[in-house]
């Protein structure tokens, strides 16, 4: 049976998109995180195997960009909104992915996301904010999906990039972190699985 394992050197794939207040990784909040984990079938096709999503509360003295509100479309006094406190949104996200990691025989876990040294900074800050100990997460290491779509379709934008992929996009759900977050690991998914179909050919 092929294993994950020995797919990507030891790391398990992890699909994540982080919405914030702004840019600045060290001082603009992160509003809303969300992973998709990526498994592997009996054969050998990767597919999304769990998702978490997190509300996250900006840090104190957190800066937030009217402007990134009006393109996440994160309101923040919505009643069905529940933000946890940084470090417990980080434990959130981290607690599946590390018995992921165990189960799969994995070193540790890789992040996958479009655009992903954005992504990664913001969750490096909130771990060194929070002084988090036990991230699964490569500190600097990650596979990009603009890349990859660049590669596989010539497209680079995540929305473009999807179509071309045959996947469906909502532009009015787009922009939260689950569903970023799903879109690209079904993205991630579908390109390495072509690349499969390649080489068995």
């Amino acid at each position: 049976m092929p294993l994950i394992s020995e797919r990507f050197r030891g790391f398990l794939p992890v699909v994540v998109d982080i919405e914030t207040g702004g840019f600045n990784a060290a001082t603009d909040a992160v509003l809303e995180i969300a992973a998709c984990i990526i498994a592997m079938d009996d054969f050998g096709r990767l597919k999304i195997a769990d998702t978490i999503s997190v509300d996250v509360a900006p840090f104190d003295g957190a800066n937030i960009d009217p402007r990134a509100l009006d393109f996440t479309g994160i309101d923040l006094d919505d009643p069905k909104r529940e933000p946890l406190p940084e470090r417990e949104a980080l434990q959130r996200i981290s607690q599946p992915v590390r018995k992921e990691v165990r189960a799969t025989g994995c070193q540790r876990a890789i992040l996958v996301g479009h655009n992903p040294a954005f992504d990664l900074g913001f969750l490096n800050a909130a771990i060194a904010r929070t002084d988090f100990k036990r991230s699964p997460f490569h500190p600097f290491s990650s596979f990009d999906t603009a890349t990859l779509g660049g590669l596989a379709f010539g497209q680079t934008v995540l929305a473009r990039a999807a179509e071309a992929a045959g996947l469906d996009w909502d532009a009015s759900a787009a922009h939260s972190a689950e569903y970023d977050a799903t879109r690209t690991a079904e993205l991630f998914c579908k390109i390495v699985n072509m690349w499969k179909l390649k080489g068995d050919a």
